[in-house]
């Protein structure tokens, strides 16, 4: 279900352009280091092989960082929460909450995707979106097993640690509440693409091989910045958060592979940004 928190994020990370770098960075200071992965959370089977840099950066690594443990958030019982906690329990629906524009263009793209907005009208709109970006991508052939799955899973067989930046508990609020008090902005905003989902999922896979920040930047994080409290909530605070706990791995002599979103990489608020403010000397990797 973690997966949930990044799909519309993902469908929006559009590349133009080519680089010979990848989505891997090596942070170190003096003999200190570890490695940063920028993720896709949902992949096709196509998309695999993964980029080599991910493989180097892994065998390289005595443990490993997640947003949130995959096991954690794969738990049944975090499923249950997440739902009871993402439809309202007070008799508002989305028809009630919404504007009349952001409830008809819902409407509009759930009967495209064969999900009529009935079977979610008790959901709260942030949740709604979701489901539908889901629906979406699942008929464009996009499972849930990304690259932090598959590199939680190798870590178990291979007898690695695997640790957290957040909270399930963080992650189940940041869910359930994403657009609170801007729900209808929110809504319009996820759904202004969703139509070009499939070309955007590949232009965000190609992106995300070679590590086109520019691009990420300009077309990603200058698109979400329309939206400050979105933005703030989903990046800006998150990477803040994460920082202090990232310079603490530097000060160790283990080797971390640290597996966040791509995201979370890109723009002046991004953790490579704000790794190199810090004078970490920060490498993007290239196998070839």
């Amino acid at each position: 279900m973690k997966t949930l928190t990044y799909i519309a994020a993902a469908c929006l990370l559009v590349s133009s352009s080519l680089s010979a770098q990848s989505s891997v960075w090596k942070v170190s200071q003096g003999a200190h280091r570890l490695y940063l992965g920028g993720t896709s959370h949902i992949l096709r089977s196509s998309d695999y092989p993964l980029p080599n840099e991910f493989d180097i950066a892994y065998q390289a690594a005595d443990s490993l960082v997640f947003e949130v443990s995959p096991d954690n958030l794969n738990d049944p019982a975090f499923a249950m929460r997440l739902m009871a906690e993402s439809v309202y329990k007070d008799g508002r629906t989305l028809k009630s909450v919404l504007s009349d524009e952001a409830y008809t263009a819902l409407a509009a793209e759930c009967r495209q995707a064969n999900m009529p907005i009935e079977m979610i009208q008790s959901m709260k709109p942030g949740m709604a979106v979701m489901m539908l970006t889901v629906q979406k991508l699942m008929q464009a052939g996009v499972s849930q097993a990304g690259v932090d799955l598959h590199y939680a899973q190798q870590a178990k067989v291979d007898q690695k640690p695997i640790a957290s930046l957040e909270t399930t508990e963080f992650q189940l609020q940041l869910i359930t509440s994403l657009g609170e008090g801007i729900e209808s902005e929110m809504v319009l905003y996820s759904l202004k693409d969703l139509e070009r989902i499939n070309e955007l999922f590949e232009q965000m896979i190609e992106a995300w091989r070679i590590g086109n920040m520019d691009t990420i930047e300009q077309l990603f994080v200058d698109d979400m910045l329309q939206y400050p409290e979105i933005y703030n909530t989903m990046l800006k605070d998150r990477n803040a958060r994460w920082l202090p706990q990232i310079e603490a791995m530097l000060e160790t002599e283990p080797t971390e592979l640290v597996l966040v979103g791509l995201a979370h990489m890109a723009g002046s608020d991004g953790l490579i940004k704000l790794l190199t403010a810090k004078s970490y000397t920060v490498t993007q990797l290239n196998a070839d």
